[in-house]
């Protein structure tokens, strides 16, 4: 996957980040600039995915 995502919220406009995976690696970055922000491995990705559905960032937003 070379093209940047964004997340579906609804179709609401909100502020979000992208992502994209290349050259073996997890990027993501802030549309608004086009900066790579984070650049990780794919399985620190997928754990980090895991935390944020088990709710491991919550208190973060509250």
């Amino acid at each position: 996957m070379n093209d940047w995502k964004k997340a579906s919220l609804g179709g609401e406009a909100h502020e979000s980040l992208e992502v994209r995976t290349a050259d073996d690696m997890v990027e993501i970055r802030d549309p608004d600039t086009g900066d790579i922000i984070v650049r990780t491995t794919p399985r620190k990705w997928a754990a980090f995915l895991l935390g944020v559905k088990a709710g491991e960032f919550d208190h973060f937003v509250a």
